[in-house]
């Protein structure tokens, strides 16, 4: 075979081009993995079970607590990072549900690898868009703000989800987790979910109360366009007959694994059977009317409705208590809604959007 002088040219172009690429990402992926162990220094993110975050630079303020139910391990996990990226009007939240007998594993590498790989494919698609020339005239590229977050977002939630299908260190065929994840980019907002836990915002209505708007969908079995995609990979959706109402996902046999959300990091052994790792991504523009945001695993919404969480929260007179008192409530309806049952994990974490008058006080002194 008689290869052309331009096709090697082109060929080796290729080549070159893919390794530079590559190297390109391992440098990307570095500086962002520098960019948050500066922030962990600095005190800008926080990933344990309970805590605050603040910064002198925005009016941000978070509050988080997790606690460990009655099933063995938490398999909870939470991070935030405010300045996200070394930008002072960006912050990362993110809770993520473990399930199954690695899920603990799989939560907590989700929960380190999303963070700076969202930076990296953000700072990539965002470079990407201002090279483009035809940039302001050609709209259905889908470069502006939000679109390039909601790439971003579809790529890093791919990409985790590959490196735990090839990961040797965990077995994560019938264990995985769900992940709800936001960017607050300056006044806006941008929302990223698979699987059931929940971000609620808690905004002022027109009378002037406070109420709840679900950012999230909780994907579950059930829900007409999830159940088409599953039963159509000949995936079956169906309840047990000792837990009516509380719809799964079952292999074609029906005997594994029974899973009760339709999307999700990990499980394997159902991803050629209709669950999928994409994430539904929406935005919303934050006004003087939106207060705070919740975000919260399944072991809060399953006993405490939107209106109730807004309400403790925003009940409580000290902000940095917020989560835990929303944890400590929710706690206290499982033993008395639902007795006889395992108490989930209860994660939460309570992003406020404004300073309080103490909090400005304080930035004021410092």
């Amino acid at each position: 075979m008689v290869l052309f002088p331009s096709l090697l040219e082109g060929l080796a172009r290729t080549r070159s081009l893919k390794k530079m690429k590559n190297c390109q990402e391992d440098v990307a992926r570095k500086t962002a993995e520098a960019l948050e162990k500066e922030a962990k220094k600095n005190e800008m993110v926080l990933s344990s079970s309970s805590g605050i975050v603040m910064s002198d630079k925005s009016n941000n303020f978070s509050s988080v607590c997790s606690k460990r139910g009655q099933k063995g391990i938490n398999q909870d996990c939470l991070f935030i990072w405010e300045e996200f990226g070394c930008q002072e009007d960006m912050i990362f939240c993110g809770i993520f549900d473990g399930h199954g007998q690695w899920g603990h594993h799989v939560s907590k590498r989700v929960k380190e690898s999303m963070p700076a790989s969202l930076l990296c494919n953000w700072q990539e698609t965002l470079t990407l868009a201002s090279l483009n020339l035809d940039f302001e005239m050609d709209m259905d590229r889908n470069l502006h703000r939000f679109d390039i977050w909601k790439q971003s977002f579809l790529k890093t939630y791919a990409a985790i989800d590959q490196e735990l299908k090839h990961s040797s260190k965990m077995d994560s065929y019938r264990s995985g987790a769900t992940a709800s994840t936001i960017v607050k980019q300056g006044e806006h907002l941008i929302v990223a979910n698979v699987g059931d836990s929940r971000a609620v915002l808690a905004s002022i209505s027109e009378d002037g109360s406070l109420v709840p708007l679900q950012l999230t969908v909780d994907f579950k079995p059930n829900i007409p366009q999830e159940a088409e995609r599953i039963t159509r990979s000949n995936g079956r959706v169906f309840c047990l007959h000792d837990e009516p109402g509380t719809y799964r996902v079952w292999m074609p046999n029906g005997k594994t694994p029974g899973l009760a959300i339709s999307r999700a990091f990990g499980d394997y052994c159902v991803k050629d059977f209709g669950l999928i790792s994409v994430p539904a991504v929406s935005q919303r523009h934050i006004t003087s009317r939106d207060q705070f945001v919740i975000l919260a695993t399944d072991g809060v919404w399953d006993v405490i409705s939107n209106e109730e969480a807004v309400q403790i929260v925003s009940s409580t007179p000290d902000r940095k208590k917020a989560a835990k008192k929303l944890v400590g409530c929710a706690t206290l309806a499982w033993k008395s809604k639902k007795r006889g049952i395992a108490m989930d994990d209860i994660s939460a974490i309570c992003l406020f959007f404004h300073a309080s008058s103490s909090q400005h006080a304080n930035l004021m002194n410092l």
